[in-house]
């Protein structure tokens, strides 16, 4: 038998990607690009699935600090689109979606500056044209995303219980 709650906690990278898909697109404009919402989904749905601990991949920061030490700090960065990319998403996810949470220890207008420039720097060494265009957009609309990120955060903490709990059959 399976349980009720099964389908609660069984979310793959598909289901997360569509569930951020869905709420961002309840916080932007009609005319944001498509391609720049779901990659703003992604990055979302990625690290809600990324250990801080994780040793398979680039482990999810718990705050900026974090993220400074790891790509400022190391000059290698520097010359790595794929590191540049995740320097600018992670500066994005707690920039943006954890605003509230990083307001009081950090600087959130420089991070979305370093965050937009890590961005802005991935896009000229990516090898992909369309990449290269879509990571220079994601840096050009940065301050923008950043806020939708943040407005979706605060609308979802709103909403303590998106998902309700599965009916108990009535006892005859």
């Amino acid at each position: 038998m399976t349980s009720p709650f099964r389908e609660l906690f069984a979310i793959d990278q598909r289901r997360a990607l569509e569930f951020f898909a869905v709420r961002l697109q309840d916080v932007i404009e009609s005319t944001v690009d498509r391609d720049e919402l779901l990659y703003n989904a992604s990055v979302l749905a990625h690290y809600a699935q990324v250990s801080t601990c994780s040793s398979v991949d680039v482990p999810t920061p718990v705050n900026l600090s974090v993220v400074f030490d790891r790509f400022v700090v190391d000059p290698s960065v520097r010359r790595d689109a794929a590191l540049l990319e995740t320097a600018g998403a992670q500066c994005l996810l707690l920039a943006g979606f954890f605003e509230d949470q990083m307001r009081e220890r950090h600087n959130i207008r420089w991070y979305a500056r370093l965050g937009a420039g890590f961005f802005k720097r991935a896009a000229v060494q990516v090898s992909s044209p369309d990449k290269a265009r879509l990571l220079d957009a994601i840096a050009d609309g940065f301050e923008p995303w950043r806020q939708r990120h943040a407005k979706l955060s605060r609308e979802l903490r709103d909403q303590p219980y998106l998902l309700s709990p599965p009916l108990r059959p009535s006892s005859p």
